[in-house]
């Protein structure tokens, strides 16, 4: 994949950079706002998925503990190594698949199916394939899927205002004035005045009854055709196809250039290390990538890794607490969450908004994806994502050649 137009190319640093020179407290808080979205947002499908399975309590914990080890290792591991602010995450659309499937098996066959889920996925991740298909799609269509990810994040700052006026209009009132002063750290004086407008509107209900370490629990893997079909095949479709593409999708449209051999083999290791502790699928994230990738991480692109370092300790911090720490989060009104991501996700909005049209010849592409990954839509189970690249190169494809064999009939 190329990069969007306008986009400047983030070359290598020299030598190899000191992590704590190159900390910012802009970068550290892009790393805790993406880990705020995860756990006050798709973790809540994990735990739905837990309940639809009837596991009990130390088995959800485990889970908990093991997707949260697995996005923590590989954050940090990974963002070192590469230099990027290579972000990860749990397969939300796994949890998803998982909350309608996992009482139809038994947990240890479940179990199997992660196994089996992350070999593939490492196997796809390692070979290559995977980073093929995707140096295919067109520039543009890679910044309108970003574009269209993020849009619902963008406007949802807009939509809190009707349910939480008082908390969405302190987040947007304090992001703009801390942008005209002092851009750095725009979204932590917003994060400070959604805070303090949460609490004075008696919104905020966090509370922790106590603070237990997790225990992991190991459970021995069963292998049956059903749950392999039932499992392991929608879990790999969905995990590469809406996940792990559109994370490589945003690191390129920021101007990095991810190796996906590293990138996909490492998670899919992780992840079949993890499955028998309950880890159904590591990633790459998306959306809370877009968070440490962007300017409001750090003008220099060159020390935005620093957010992916931060965003897998405090991953690595939660996760050692189980659910324990869950509940924290659960307690942030939901405005506050919606509106602070919103704000942090402005600059990479931006950014896709402008690779997407600025090429003529594929404009109407780019916007075919835009829309239809906005949309929302899943088919076969596949989210929106994945078919806004189908439909944008599908696109390119029929008007490129249209073009092309119009020119050669003219000549």
């Amino acid at each position: 994949m190329g990069q969007p137009a306008g986009a400047d190319r983030v070359d290598p640093p020299e030598g190899r950079p000191r992590l704590f020179r190159d900390a910012s407290l802009s970068a550290v808080l892009a790393g805790f706002v993406a880990v705020v979205v995860s756990y006050s947002g798709p973790l809540v499908i994990v735990l739905a998925a837990a309940a639809a399975g009837h596991l009990d309590k130390a088995q959800t914990g485990s889970w908990v503990w093991a997707i949260s080890i697995g996005s923590g290792l590989t954050c940090i591991g990974l963002s070192l190594r590469t230099r990027m602010p290579v972000i990860t995450a749990w397969s939300t659309p796994g949890a998803a698949l998982l909350v309608t499937s996992l009482g139809a098996y038994s947990y240890a066959e479940a179990i199997g199916a992660f196994i089996v889920t992350g070999v593939v996925i490492t196997v796809v991740g390692l070979t290559g394939v995977f980073g093929r298909l995707m140096r295919q799609v067109p520039t543009a269509v890679v910044a309108a899927m970003l574009a269209g990810i993020l849009f619902n994040f963008g406007t949802g700052v807009f939509t809190s205002l009707k349910t939480a006026p008082w908390i969405a209009g302190a987040v947007l009132v304090a992001y703009l004035l801390g942008k005209r002063w002092l851009p750095r750290y725009a979204v932590l004086i917003a994060l400070v005045a959604g805070v303090a407008s949460s609490a004075a509107t008696s919104r905020l209900h966090i509370r922790l009854d106590g603070i237990e370490l997790a225990r992991p629990v190991f459970t021995a893997p069963e292998f049956s055709v059903a749950s392999l079909i039932g499992i392991a095949v929608p879990m790999i479709l969905a995990t590469l196809a809406s996940q792990n593409a559109p994370g490589m999708a945003v690191l390129t449209a920021s101007g990095y250039q991810p190796k996906d051999r590293l990138l996909i083999g490492s998670t899919g290791l992780v992840s079949t290390a993890l499955a028998p502790f309950g880890s159904h699928a590591i990633n790459l994230a998306a959306i809370t990538a877009a968070i440490c990738t962007g300017p409001e991480s750090h003008r220099d692109p060159r020390r935005r890794y620093v957010a992916g370092v931060a965003c897998g300790a405090f991953y690595l911090l939660i996760g050692a607490f189980g659910t324990t720490l869950v509940v924290f989060f659960a307690g942030l009104p939901k405005e506050l969450v919606a509106a602070i991501a919103g704000v942090a996700l402005f600059g990479a909005l931006a950014g896709g908004l402008t690779g997407a049209v600025a090429e003529e010849k594929d404009r109407e592409a780019a916007l075919i994806t835009f829309l239809t990954t906005a949309s929302g839509v899943t088919l076969f189970g596949v989210g929106s994502a994945f078919w806004g690249l189908v439909f944008g190169v599908t696109a390119h494809l029929v008007l490129t050649r249209w073009r092309q064999s119009t020119a050669g009939s003219g000549g």
